[in-house]
């Protein structure tokens, strides 16, 4: 059994086609061969989001996504997903993407992160990359 749960940290923020989501997260985690146990995605501000930025990694920027890994084994899915909105529309802008196009892109950005996927160097932004857009042709398609 795997549970997804969707939250808004302070900010009114209504997210869209949640049991859609829910479908492609889970049919994700198939295809990398990973079990869900649970995931929190949790949307919030800017602001929000750099405030654990500094607290949690000492990075004093804004960024669109940070996940929590709390998995107790490599097999198993377990973890939190913080997206800001604010950095989901501006990149959007910058890419000529839907915001709920941008959106699941960052959700998938963050799952992957918690499967163990990288994006630091060239290669593995790549493979990030790669693994974006065929999880979100898939939740196109369906």
């Amino acid at each position: 059994m795997f549970l997804t749960n969707f939250f808004s940290e302070k900010r009114s923020f209504s997210i869209p086609n949640k049991r859609k989501i829910r479908k492609l997260i889970k049919q994700l985690c198939l295809n990398e061969k990973k079990d869900l146990s649970l995931l929190n995605l949790i949307f919030c501000s800017d602001e929000y989001l750099l405030k654990i930025n500094k607290k949690h990694l000492n990075h004093d920027y804004f960024t669109d996504v940070i996940t929590f890994d709390f998995s107790e084994n490599n097999k198993n899915i377990e973890g939190d997903i913080y997206i800001s909105v604010d950095r989901v529309a501006d990149n959007a802008k910058k890419y000529k993407e839907t915001k709920d196009s941008e959106l699941i892109r960052t959700v998938i950005h963050g799952t992957l992160h918690l499967i163990g996927y990288k994006d630091k160097t060239k290669k593995e932004k790549e493979i990030m990359t790669s693994k974006e857009n065929k999880y979100l042709s898939l939740y196109k398609k369906n």
